[in-house]
């Protein structure tokens, strides 16, 4: 169904659109349609029924938001018009947005509103005279710095098409108005007040209902308003020992029986019939469905022409499809799709959309790809699942490498992602249990992608799936969101019985990866040198690749703790504190140059000086830096945003630039992988090697560090005290979703004519250098402040301040 038609309240959307456009004086409207396009002309004809003209603009293939309004330019050119969406409930004051338009002198005016979580739509930033400063599509919350949105509602005059290319696909945020902005020409933004809800979700679509029936909305209801708040349209038919609670809406015709219930916020559609002993609440029916004696509907949407049989039960979030039938006694979970013309047989219990799903899962992937409680959230069937759909997001007989940790759950969970891979014709390399650098040097060896299966760093119970593109690198968001909507469908690639994968083990795996980091990066010295270090495995994968590595380096080592230990596949922090001060002791007794420490999967680095003090990993990123640009004298190093602004002085000192990232690994990783780029680090022990690789990798840290140590003569502690102390402070608020992009609006508001950097959240910095950043956490209802200043006390002062404005916009 287009989405326009959707009915809300027994009326499509676009009536609704319409109607307003109508009270407004607008009654010449020109409707661009595409999908479905008959549907829409059939419903409302020439809008004769509505007192209104409309004519039709079909597209042929798709054109962007300014390329369909440019194929209706011959109707439009005429004098100034609206442009509105079909498919976004809204009331409002349209008269006042044109007046606004025409005493501006504007060439474009974007109608803008206030919303609680910006991130599906375009971040619009206004001055205080109204003209528009800068336009972001689709941010993600780094980028969030205002609450303000644009509500695809603009006024424009007829020169707008000058910069619209026919025929080809153009957008206004992305394209056009961009370079109307660079040309100086006048657009301008009106913040609406009233209502806009943008119907793109089940969730926007109940609530869009509620809204009309709750009075919040200024739209036609269409019908009687018999007790306050319970609306029964013409003919239907309502017998008097239903119990009806408001506000509800009862459409045309629809038949009520004796004994039913419907509570609030349930629309009835047109010609329904509600048997007795029927329970509706917060159900949106659309028309000619039968609802069955003692079926229960919470929270769902029902599509036309349904029938659910006698005691059904669609709970809450589930979307039954057109022309359905709902079993007898049959159950439908939560947040369940079952599309069109589907038979959900009686007594069957559907927990699984049938066949494509539209899962309503907040955000499937995490910080560590998907992560979750072993046999709990994350399940063989799940691994299953998430692997046929990531093989379906790559061409037949593509190559996937296969890893996992030294943990009983990964050993079983990539045993399940390996069958689901071959099943959809996919080879597989299986690397079985190695440190996650090598399953990323490996992957990018001639594979499509890669799946490593990890315990989550510091939770025992909990385990990771992690996918990496052809290069070893963790999924991009676009691949993360194509991986996304194929595990959301369900639409998994099966293989013909010939195309089932081969799985095979490559030999020398660890030789491959030491032969390629000793040829790449540069260990001159280490051997004429004499140092000693001591390097703690912790028990994990690391010590795999060491025995080998530490031979052919000529370097006198003491490794500890090298074996493998399947009951500690991670440590807590109070573990890795332990096994970092008892690494310190030995290398203070044993003489040793200095001491590393490798997490348990092999991909992060700890550092212990000749004195057997902890370098704490905020300090190492800075000695790490100085030792690299000391020897280098030129190009660039990556950090991210957070990272103390004498990173930038070390790096200036030695002749080296730094470029600033976002928070996320990602970033760190795209300009590794630029030419200059010669180290990169994210002050919790991930380190990148470029010359090696452009992910985090504890042993390419490892060797290189061994390498500048022994060929500058300097001790750790000597390079430590010579790099200034930093002063960055950190702390985490509370922060309900539904303000998070009111509270970025009041950051950049309190910024005033302070310098602001968005390249990750906000971040202010002070006439003196001292600087706060704030940034929404993605995944969690928090909001991460950091602070720097010269010393604690004024990165506190700092901190304090803007947790309180924080603070009280969250309120």
């Amino acid at each position: 169904m287009p989405k326009p038609l959707l009915p809300v309240v027994n009326r499509p959307i676009m009536e609704h659109v319409l109607r307003l456009l109508k009270r407004h004086g607008l009654n010449e409207t020109v409707v661009t349609v595409q999908f479905l396009a008959s549907l829409v002309k059939n419903y409302f004809g020439d809008g004769e029924e509505l007192g209104m003209e409309l004519t039709y603009a079909n597209e042929e293939k798709p054109l962007g938001t300014a390329g369909s309004v440019k194929n209706a330019e011959e109707a439009l050119k005429d004098d100034a018009f609206l442009v509105i969406s079909g498919d976004a409930l809204t009331d409002f004051d349209l008269t006042d947005l044109i007046n606004f338009h025409k005493e501006k002198g504007s060439l474009v005016t974007v109608c803008l509103t206030r919303v609680p979580n910006p991130l599906e739509f375009g971040i619009t930033i206004v001055d205080e005279e109204g003209k528009v400063e800068r336009f972001l599509e689709k941010p993600t919350w780094g980028q969030v710095f205002s609450d303000t949105v644009n509500t695809g509602i603009y006024v424009m005059e007829p020169e707008v098409f000058d910069y619209v290319e026919p025929d080809v696909p153009v957008d206004w945020s992305g394209d056009v108005f961009p370079q109307l902005m660079k040309e100086g020409k006048p657009i301008y933004g009106y913040v609406a007040e009233g209502y806009w809800e943008d119907v793109g979700t089940h969730e926007s679509y109940v609530k869009a209902q509620a809204d009309v029936l709750e009075g919040k909305v200024n739209v036609d209801i269409d019908g009687f308003e018999i007790s306050p708040g319970v609306w029964v349209a013409e003919g239907a038919e309502v017998h008097p020992d239903a119990v009806l609670r408001g506000p509800l809406y009862i459409g045309d015709y629809a038949k009520v029986e004796a004994g039913a219930e419907i509570r609030e916020h349930t629309v009835v559609g047109s010609n329904v019939v509600v048997k007795s002993g029927a329970f509706l609440h917060r159900a949106v029916v659309h028309d000619n469905v039968y609802v069955g004696q003692h079926s229960n509907l919470r929270g769902c949407v029902v599509g036309k022409n349904t029938d659910i049989m006698r005691a059904a039960r669609i709970e809450d979030g589930a979307v039954i499809g057109d022309e359905c039938l709902i079993g007898e006694e049959s159950i439908v979970q939560g947040n369940v799709r079952v599309y069109p013309f589907k038979t959900i047989e009686a007594g069957a219990f559907v927990n699984t959309s049938v066949i494509w799903e539209s899962r309503g899962q907040a955000q499937l992937f995490g910080a560590r790809g998907v992560s979750g409680i072993l046999n709990v959230e994350i399940t063989p069937e799940l691994a299953v699942r998430l692997a046929g759909a990531y093989a379906t997001t790559l061409k037949k007989g593509s190559t996937v490498t296969t890893a996992r940790d030294h943990s009983r759950g990964a050993r079983a969970l990539k045993r399940a992602v390996i069958s689901a891979l071959q099943a959809s014709a996919i080879d597989v390399r299986d690397l079985e249990n190695v440190p996650l650098p090598v399953a990323r040097q490996q992957t990018a060896r001639g594979s499509a992608g890669g799946i490593m299966i990890r315990t989550s760093p510091g939770v025992p119970d909990s385990v990771d799936i992690m996918f990496f593109d052809g290069q070893g690198a963790d999924l991009s968001q676009g691949g993360q969101r194509k991986l996304d909507r194929v595990f959301a469908r369900q639409e998994y690639r099966r293989a013909f019985p010939g195309e089932i994968g081969d799985l095979y083990f490559p030999a020398s795996v660890f030789d491959s990866y030491t032969g390629s980091l000793l040829r790449n990066v540069d260990t001159t010295g280490i051997a004429e040198s004499g140092l000693k270090v001591v390097v703690d495995a912790s028990n994990g994968s690391a010590g795999l690749v060491l025995p080998s590595l530490l031979g052919k380096l000529g370097v006198d080592s003491l490794t500890i703790n090298p074996g493998l230990d399947e009951s500690r596949p991670t440590e807590t922090e109070e573990m890795r504190r332990n096994g970092l001060i008892r690494l310190g002791e030995i290398v203070a007794s044993s003489g040793a140059a200095f001491g590393v420490r490798f997490d348990p999967v092999g991909e992060r680095l700890s550092l212990v000086d000749e004195k057997g003090r902890i370098i704490e990993d905020d300090r190492a990123l800075l000695v790490m830096l100085d030792l690299v640009a000391a020897e280098r004298r030129s190009g660039r190093v990556a950090l991210p945003v957070t990272t103390t602004r004498i990173a930038e002085q070390v790096a200036a000192y030695h002749g080296t630039q730094v470029e600033w990232t976002t928070t996320s690994p990602d970033d760190l990783t795209r300009v590794g992988r630029e030419e200059g780029t010669i180290f990169g680090g994210d002050g919790k022990g991930g380190f990148i090697v470029p010359e090696f690789s452009s992910v985090y990798d504890g042993t390419a840290a490892f060797v290189r560090l061994i390498g500048l140590v022994a060929r500058t003569q300097l001790t750790l502690s000597q390079i430590d005290a010579r790099i200034p102390r930093a002063h960055v402070l950190k702390r985490d608020l509370a922060t309900p979703w539904a303000v998070k992009g009111l509270v970025m609006r009041r950051v950049v508001e309190a910024a005033g004519d302070r310098f602001v950097d968005t390249t990750d959240g906000v971040r202010v910095v002070e006439t003196d250098g001292r600087w706060v950043m704030v940034l929404p956490d993605p995944a969690e209802a928090v909001t991460h402040l950091w602070a720097e200043g010269p010393d604690d006390a004024g990165a506190q002062a700092l901190l304090d301040e803007w947790s309180a404005v924080v603070d009280s916009a969250g309120r």
